[in-house]
């Protein structure tokens, strides 16, 4: 049976106890926390619940006694850049993620499905050379072959997210793929390049909905056996008959559109004509849930929903009232399509959520790129 769960960044002014509390408020089973690095450079939809600099044992034990008190699941991600970007903040990033595999180690790793989310990023060095997107990929095997090897040792499994961050550079830029795990095809080289089981993906429908790519499509091409989460976050597509549903909305001068009488791009993150919603909140999006539902439960999906607000009605409000409402919003919506029905409604039973085990890891050194890089050689 499915669940429901929030990834925590919707909830960034709060504190891990504070947003436990939330989650119970809203009724879901799980929640995925959150812990970007605190001196990275991203400032949109990050959170940092956990202290990822001093994890010891007896943190992991606390935190796996506080989920079970709550009732609730966990898995951990931080997305950020790993293969291109600021060569400084690039290994920053991958020596991160290496402290987020180790947390989810101490708190038991597959054996408890804690995992941990990330991007790979892209490094636009190499792109805009001739084959660019081929050496991106060799520059993923090279970073990540150690990396998912580590993972594999401590029985981890690190999950890819699908979305191109389409504003994480400049508008000047033509171009908006800014993360090598935006579309299926590499996804599945990916897994070829680096055969291991301990990789696998989180798929997030919203950003091929904008891209006019059929999410049912998508996952009826994906290895189940590599899907693990699915991100609830829509999509409401605006039409541009000036630039096109295609490519981006280009940055020109202000005074050429103003005489063209034409939109221009004035923000890195509204170039593809489209509004972030919530299932069941607010505005209707350009996804049929149900069908998209339906695909994944008769491919055998069992994992969780986890919904991601990032939502212009709900968590860009700012407001908490507004950004649990679209929660709730999400939770009802998608009720009848994963809880069974009962006297109350539908409704997911308590009593089918697994405590997480403490299995008393017993700790491990943190570790650093040029660290596990060494031992390959």
């Amino acid at each position: 049976m499915n669940q429901i769960w929030i990834m925590t960044s919707a909830f960034d002014q709060l504190n891990l106890d504070q947003t436990i509390e939330k989650a119970n408020e809203a009724g879901v089973q799980g929640l995925d926390v959150c812990v970007f690095r605190k001196d990275g450079t991203r400032d949109d939809f990050v959170a940092t619940h956990m202290d990822y600099d001093h994890f010891t044992p007896e943190t992991a034990q606390e935190i796996l006694s506080k989920f079970n008190a709550a009732q609730l699941r966990l898995s951990l991600g931080a997305f950020e850049n790993l293969i291109g970007g600021d060569p400084g903040h690039r290994v920053k990033n991958q020596n991160h993620l290496l402290k987020l595999i180790r947390m989810a180690y101490l708190m038991g790793g597959d054996e408890n499905d804690v995992k941990v989310g990330t991007f790979v990023g892209y490094n636009h060095d190499l792109g805009n050379q001739e084959n660019g997107f081929e050496k991106n990929l060799e520059e993923y095997q090279r970073v990540f072959a150690p990396i998912i090897k580590y993972a594999e040792d401590l029985g981890v499994t690190v999950l890819y997210e699908n979305c191109p961050m389409e504003g994480w550079r400049s508008s000047g830029y033509g171009t908006t793929f800014n993360n090598l795990t935006g579309v299926l095809a590499a996804r599945k080289i990916m897994y070829e390049l680096i055969p291991s089981p301990n990789h696998g993906e989180i798929y997030d429908p919203s950003h091929d909905i904008w891209q006019n790519t059929d999410p049912v499509s998508v996952i009826e091409h994906t290895d189940i056996n590599r899907l693990k989460r699915i991100h609830v976050k829509s999509t409401r597509n605006l039409p541009d008959p000036f630039w096109g549903n295609m490519y981006p909305m280009q940055r020109v001068k202000p005074e050429w559109a103003a005489k063209a009488g034409i939109p221009y791009s004035t923000n890195e993150w509204d170039r593809h004509h489209y509004e972030a919603t919530l299932p069941g909140f607010g505005l209707g999006d350009s996804m049929d849930w149900r069908r998209f539902v339906e695909v994944l439960q008769k491919m055998g999906f069992n994992g969780p929903f986890e919904i991601e607000n990032e939502a212009k009605l709900s968590k860009q409000t700012g407001k908490m009232g507004a950004i649990m409402q679209g929660i709730k919003a999400a939770v009802q919506n998608l009720a009848p399509m994963l809880y069974p029905l009962t006297d109350e409604g539908f409704v997911y039973p308590k009593a089918e959520v697994q405590p997480l085990k403490d299995l008393n890891r017993k700790d491990v050194p943190v570790v650093r790129m040029e660290e596990l890089v060494g031992r390959g050689k």
